[in-house]
């Protein structure tokens, strides 16, 4: 694929090639479980519209627990895991062919994707992905993507589809990620108090001294505005920008119109890992540095040795994402580390050639190499 220009403002939406879209369960669901027809068909004919003036569309929903609910004689979401798993079981089923019937009024075919976060971490996973989601889009198909609740574990709170939805906008190459809810802004206060809305978040800045909200009103989503305003963050950090609204803004918003916040690009588009070690990843244990490790990490950009290590904090394996900390508490990275917690004190501050030497060559790998770490700081704070 050719890269394509940044779009910078969301009067360029009508314009653009590619789109992610994510709803929430809120917007598609009620209370008491089961699908609204009426708000299903309504996003659906917005998109299905788009999808044939030619508009590349991938829309994550969620819905599937929330849709279990009823017919498993459930009056609320499950609380838990194997519950919700078999509701995201029944539900699922139940939402696609929900989907294909509004879809299909207007000639447009859809296809499921469920994932995992194994799917867009792995090399071959991430790939085998790609080409699928590429693959339906060149037959003209819109893509509808789930999480894969019927099985996942700690993914099932992943945070309502919000930070997957931001990982697939990157995994499709993107050009603009629009997240919709049953709120249609981010406001700087609740809007039942007179609060004002925030119709674009150019940085950190922007959000200083704002009130996010959580969950929706109608209580059947995961995640509400907090959510919605980090997958923004995350997309929009690394080149891809993000609108947020309502679902009942959604027409308004594929048009380019004033409605919702949009988060501006900043950045340079970043792989996939590095999104997900920055943002996403469950840290499993810290690493704390010396003040030359945290500068050949933080400023020069190198692999973490265990010369440079003065304690270990936490139980990880090798492979688990890590924290990588100066002595003042400071985060400076995540990492994949390449060694177990129980491995690693015998190695601090000990060089690799006289690891290797004592312990074999086995050891004279670096503790986390750069390929596998991301920076959460430019710069270092002064001390």
């Amino acid at each position: 694929m050719t890269a394509r220009r940044a779009i910078k403002t969301r009067s360029s939406l009508p314009q653009v090639k590619r789109i992610v879209v994510k709803v929430g369960s809120s917007s598609l669901t009620s209370l008491a479980g089961g699908i609204s027809d009426e708000a299903l068909v309504k996003l659906s004919n917005v998109i299905a519209a788009r999808r044939k003036e030619g508009i590349e569309i991938i829309l994550v929903s969620s819905g599937a627990i929330s849709a279990g609910v009823s017919p498993l004689g459930l009056t609320s979401r499950p609380r838990h895991l194997s519950s919700q798993q078999a509701a995201a079981s029944v539900g699922q089923g139940l939402l696609m062919a929900r989907y294909h019937d509004a879809f299909a009024a207007h000639g447009v075919i859809v296809g499921q994707v469920l994932l995992t976060l194994d799917d867009l971490m792995r090399r071959s996973h991430h790939t085998n992905a790609h080409r699928a989601m590429e693959r339906l889009l060149n037959f003209g198909v819109v893509p509808i993507v789930n999480e894969n609740d019927a099985v996942a574990s700690q993914e099932i709170r992943f945070g309502d589809n919000d930070r997957l939805a931001a990982l697939v906008a990157h995994l499709v190459k993107a050009d603009v990620l629009v997240l919709l809810s049953d709120v249609d802004s981010l406001y700087d206060g609740p809007p039942k108090d007179g609060a004002k809305r925030i119709p674009e978040v150019s940085g950190p800045k922007d959000l200083e001294g704002v009130n996010i909200g959580s969950t929706g009103a109608a209580g059947t989503g995961t995640g509400g505005m907090a959510t919605k305003v980090e997958a923004a963050i995350i997309a929009a950090s690394s080149g891809i920008p993000a609108l947020v609204t309502s679902t009942d803004n959604a027409e308004d918003a594929l048009a380019g119109k004033d409605v919702g916040t949009w988060f501006s690009a900043k950045g340079r588009r970043k792989p996939i890992r590095k999104l997900w070690l920055e943002h996403v990843a469950r840290i499993q244990g810290s690493l704390i540095v010396d003040d030359g490790a945290a500068k050949a990490v933080g400023e020069k950009r190198r692999s973490l040795l265990p010369a440079g290590i003065v304690e270990v904090k936490g139980n990880f394996e090798s492979g688990d994402p890590v924290a990588i900390t100066n002595q003042h508490g400071v985060a400076i990275a995540h990492g994949l580390v390449n060694y177990d917690s129980k491995e690693l004190p015998q190695m601090l501050g000990r060089s690799t050639r006289e690891l290797a030497k004592e312990l074999g060559h086995e050891y004279e790998r670096s503790v986390v190499h750069v390929d596998d770490l991301v920076l959460l700081r430019k710069r270092l704070p002064t001390s």
